[in-house]
């Protein structure tokens, strides 16, 4: 991947349904040019596809935070198991340092964030959790 990949991932990152004449102008080369690098990420696997994005405010769960959990001994497979199969989990990394997970939660309101909260610290093999509701968002 050379700069003018990067750039173009870049512009497709703002708006993924920019035409191929617009980012070919954009990056100062040829159409066939951004055509042909796009044929290469996607067959590569470097873009696996292309998706819409909501306003926070527009989305059904309102409710949203990172719970970063410490998970007990080498339970690491086990919590990212369950965690990915609960419906509240929409994002989860592993991390380094104090927390060894990060889960993005998004609920409909503070009685289903409350439950949730609660189902997720009792699974077994999990520490301690904490949480962070996150109240706006400044850059899409």
């Amino acid at each position: 991947m050379d700069n003018v990949d990067r750039q173009l991932i870049s512009l497709l990152r703002e708006n993924a349904r920019t035409p191929v004449a617009t980012l070919a102008k954009k990056l100062k080369v040829a159409r066939g040019t951004v055509q042909n690098r796009l044929s290469k990420l996607e067959a590569d696997g470097t873009i696996v596809g292309y998706t819409v994005r909501l306003r926070p405010q527009i989305e059904s769960h309102h409710i949203r935070a990172f719970m970063t959990v410490a998970v007990d001994g080498n339970r690491t497979e086990q919590v990212l198991r369950a965690l990915r199969g609960h419906p509240n989990v929409v994002a989860l990394h592993t991390t380094n340092g104090r927390w060894d997970l990060v889960a993005e939660l998004r609920t409909d309101n503070l009685e289903e964030f409350d439950r949730v909260l609660r189902q997720i610290g009792l699974l077994d093999g999990i520490a301690n959790t904490e949480t962070s509701l996150l109240l706006s968002t400044q850059k899409l």
